[in-house]
């Protein structure tokens, strides 16, 4: 953290990670304001909490390591404390895409690099001129699309209704929609915002000419309810008939009924959301009301949040290890490295419960750094010992990928522990793809020039699979567990499992099936010709000394043979 000056005057605050453009920034802005600078958006929040009552305006980067711009802005939106702090995004791109992104996120400008000296003096003199006039602050009471409430606006309402009617029983309701990035995707963002405007219609209708409605960011909307209507309202919009106007999305209704006041507001609003993001994927159902059990899975994500730090320093997270195997003869060919936690308290976790929880936090980087070079270890280990060389895959996730250093990172990691870069496969999902496909696109080059193998994960999970095929350069298809259940329960004939496969060959990549539990499901996998599997049928995850049973039988007969 550097600061630029004493608080002579009015202070902005510069997150980027970049040095050469922190510095350009800086010696443009230091002429007439103070500076702080942050290397991150983590950083930024924590001189936040210190100064935020002398922060004018940030200037934010979007592609950044730790905590990225998108999920700084986010952290800043749900903190009425911060959220009105104007914030400038900067990027290198000036797509229209790109800037209705960055304002989605609840940036309040947006400029291109690179910076125009005058430019960027203008903006920030308006911003913060705008800020400080006290007649302009109604500019933030309303969402300039749809024209409902703010934010920050609609909390500031709710409570003031729930002061004034004490007798009274409200709910929050929200409102989220299904796949919004899809229907943008195909039907272009000015379709996407006609959607976005026809919802904020039919909140209107929903409250009326003093309802409270908001839009709380992209394609989340918020109202407050009375609970005597809940019912009828609920018979209304659990119905699978499409609203006027909505036909091609699907709405994911979210209610908190309001029963201690002493909640705030924001929490209130997140609860809501909470319960409708549960829902997501669930065809029959379109409306979720919070309840206890999400309750306790707050709770029970709050004690792994305050103990994962811990966890890691204490030794609790451990590496098992898959096999992989070759289906021309079943031999193992392989492993894939999975973290897997043992809590002294809560014992055994799940890891579908920490690594979405780790992927939203951004602990994810450091437990996948740590897998690596745990697996980079055994590798050399094994190689020592004298058994046969195997590659093992590690997850690389979507934070991951955002760290400018990935590259290096790896490459300096298997030159430590004297290993072969093929060693180490790396395993990307389409998450990150879908993203910042650009980014991907030029990390997945890097690591293949320096060596490594790469793996697409997760192959017809999502509805981009085959355009990430078709841009970023592979070696490895895998194929998605559930992908490989629907697939192998279908006749022969009516299966697009072949295809995909001969698609693999045809483009020079080898084919994994992951998720194998049954010898039908194996014998399929065998029939369209597919590489290698890995699976229960052959083996749960295993700890490492277990195998290195494994390794060593194969060691044991290849010295048979000999």
């Amino acid at each position: 953290v550097l600061f630029r000056s004493d608080f002579r005057g009015k202070c902005i605050l510069l997150v980027e990670d970049n040095e050469l453009n922190r510095e350009l920034l800086c010696q443009i802005l230091s002429q007439e304001y103070d500076v702080i600078e942050a290397e991150n958006g983590q950083v930024a929040l924590e001189i936040l909490k210190e100064h935020k009552n002398s922060i004018s305006l940030i200037f934010l980067d979007v592609v950044m390591p730790v905590m990225d711009g998108y999920t700084f802005l986010n952290r800043l939106r749900s903190d009425s404390s911060m959220s009105f702090i104007p914030v400038v995004v900067t990027t290198q791109s000036s797509s229209e895409e790109d800037e209705v992104n960055a304002l989605s996120h609840g940036a309040t400008d947006f400029v291109p690099k690179p910076y125009r000296p005058q430019i960027i003096l203008h903006r920030a003199a308006n911003l913060i001129e705008l800020r400080e006039n006290a007649a302009m602050v109604n500019q933030f009471m309303y969402d300039r699309l749809t024209g409902l409430f703010s934010r920050e606006y609609f909390y500031q309402k709710v409570q003031e209704r729930l002061n004034e009617s004490t007798g009274t029983s409200y709910a929050i309701v929200c409102s989220n929609v299904e796949n919004f990035k899809v229907y943008n995707d195909i039907f272009g963002i000015r379709a996407g915002d006609e959607v976005l405007r026809r919802i904020a219609d039919l909140f209107r209708e929903m409250m009326g000419e003093n309802g409270i409605c908001a839009r709380y960011g992209t394609d989340r909307f918020l109202c407050l309810m009375r609970q005597e209507r809940l019912p009828e309202w609920m018979r209304v919009h659990s119905s699978a008939e499409k609203l006027p106007g909505l036909s091609n999305i699907e709405l994911k209704w979210g209610v908190y009924k309001i029963s201690n006041r002493a909640v705030p507001v924001e929490k209130m609003c997140d609860r809501a959301f909470l319960v409708a993001d549960s829902i997501k994927g669930r065809y029959n159902q379109r409306i979720g009301i919070y309840d206890d059990v999400l309750r306790d899975k707050l709770l029970r994500e709050q004690a792994i949040t305050e103990s994962m730090e811990t966890a890691l320093a204490e030794g609790q997270f451990s590496v098992y290890l898959q096999p992989k195997y070759w289906l021309q003869n079943d031999t193992m060919a392989g492993a894939e490295a999975l973290a897997r936690w043992i809590h002294p308290e809560l014992g055994f976790m799940n890891p579908g419960e920490f690594i979405p929880l780790f992927e939203k936090n951004g602990f994810i980087t450091k437990l996948d750094r740590y897998v690596w070079e745990q697996t980079c270890k055994k590798l050399q280990q094994w190689r020592q010992e004298g058994y046969p060389d195997i590659a093992v895959s590690v997850n690389v996730s979507r934070a991951d990928v955002y760290q400018e250093d990935l590259p290096e990172t790896m490459s300096s990691l298997v030159a430590q522990y004297g290993i072969e870069p093929r060693q180490l496969h790396l395993e990307l999902t389409e998450s990150a793809y879908t993203e910042n496909p650009n980014q991907i696109i030029a990390v997945v080059d890097e690591l293949r020039n320096r060596g490594f193998v790469i793996e697409m994960d997760d192959f017809g999970s999502g509805y981009s699979s085959l355009n990430m095929l078709n841009q970023v350069h592979f070696d490895i298809l895998k194929l998605d567990m559930k992908f490989i259940q629907t697939e192998t329960a279908k006749p022969g004939e009516m299966s697009i499992m072949r295809f995909v496969v001969n698609l693999a060959k045809w483009l020079n990549l080898s084919t994994v099936a992951e998720g194998v539990e049954t010898k039908a499901q194996l014998e399929r996998l065998r029939d369209v010709g597919c590489d290698y599997a890995q699976g229960y049928y052959f083996s749960r995850p295993l700890p490492v000394q277990e195998f290195e049973k494994l390794l060593a039988a194969g060691k044991k007969r290849l010295e048979d043979e000999e």
